[in-house]
């Protein structure tokens, strides 16, 4: 993103092999931009003002998780740029021997994929669909081969991000409600190269507007008439681009869509016996205590699916200072130090 049941006890430990260990209840951040921060020269603080390594910081306030974006050959462009697989594989490495727990997401893309926004790889431009789906598979197989053989094994593998309109576009858009047999052939060969490296690994696919049960029933099921393979369904949750994007300000309160994003995670799972989980989710970070009461909401929600099947919330760039990025719905105060809205994310 950049627009616009009780828990399980066993915690992970750096030498722990998340795809093939039980662990408790993610919570997690996406910190893609954080070897950019520190190339640059950001400092993060803790409260009392001490310097510290961000990956702590999170860490003190109960993150367990971090999610990572892979580009296949990004720019070096600041805030939309880097993430190239030989960066997310050292940025991973770094997360797992914090004790980490790793998820991997796969834009396909040479930048920020989104609904809006689904443009293939330079490299992959002209290639026919059959050599399109080579290429899903062999970049997802080679990014995993290159983490495993460093040492991490991430736990999930994200196949596509916010992928409602399809992805690789145009030969995977989903466009008129057609082309869904495409799109699932794509989904299938993420799958089918994550599961070659390890098939613990649980596959996400990611729809935004989590909140949005019809627009979910409408995506899965017809990716379930095509019998496209995966493991998770992942969410997207951000009230303040529910209220931008429909031009409507009361959605900007997370009060009056909290409701419906509970029921759509349940019924995510009743319907498609998956389990799921909120990939990306953000408040405004001006707004701190209003941001802190909807991170504790929707922490509940999950936790509110029943026998475990709610996996887990994670921030997306908690980190990504305004000062920085630009961006107005990180969790990071101007003083270069953790917003109290992370500390929903504490036992």
């Amino acid at each position: 993103m950049y627009s616009c049941g009780g828990a399980q006890t066993t915690e992970p430990t750096p030498d722990s092999n998340p795809a093939s260990t039980t662990f408790a209840f993610s919570k997690g951040a996406d910190v893609g931009w954080l070897p950019q921060m520190d190339d640059t020269g950001y400092k993060f603080y803790d409260a009392d003002g001490s310097q510290k390594d961000c990956l702590q910081l999170l860490k003190d306030r109960g993150i367990n998780t971090i999610r990572l974006r892979v580009w296949v050959n990004p720019s070096s462009d600041k805030t939309n740029g880097h993430c190239s697989p030989a960066e997310t594989v050292v940025m991973a490495v770094r997360a797992k021997n914090m004790g980490m727990r790793i998820m991997i997401n796969f834009h396909y893309s040479d930048t920020w994929a989104d609904p809006a926004h689904q443009t293939k790889p330079a490299a992959w431009a002209n290639h026919s669909f059959e050599e399109l789906k080579n290429d899903v598979y062999k970049h997802t197989f080679d990014v995993l081969t290159a983490l495993k053989a460093a040492g991490v094994t991430p736990e999930w593998v994200q196949v596509g991000n916010e992928i409602p309109s399809g992805m690789l576009w145009p030969e995977g858009k989903i466009e008129n409600n057609q082309n869904w047999n495409q799109l699932g052939a794509l989904l299938d060969k993420g799958y089918e190269a994550t599961k070659a490296i390890d098939s613990k690994i649980k596959v996400v696919i990611h729809v935004d507007q989590g909140n949005n049960n019809g627009r979910f029933r409408w995506f899965f099921d017809n990716i379930s008439r095509n019998n496209v393979k995966y493991d998770v369904i992942g969410m997207s949750y951000y009230p303040y681009w529910l209220g931008y994007e429909k031009n409507n300000e009361d959605l900007k309160d997370y009060k009056k869509t909290i409701a419906d994003l509970e029921f759509n995670l349940k019924d995510m799972v009743t319907r498609y016996n998956k389990d799921v989980m909120v990939v990306e989710v953000g408040g405004e970070d001006a707004k701190e205590q209003d941001t802190k009461d909807m991170l504790t909401a929707v922490i509940k929600a999950v936790k509110n699916v029943p026998n475990n099947k709610g996996l887990g919330v994670i921030y997306w760039e908690p980190q990504g200072a305004r000062s920085w990025s630009g961006y107005g719905l990180s969790a990071w105060q101007s003083n270069g130090k953790p917003s109290p809205a992370l500390d929903s994310f504490k036992d």
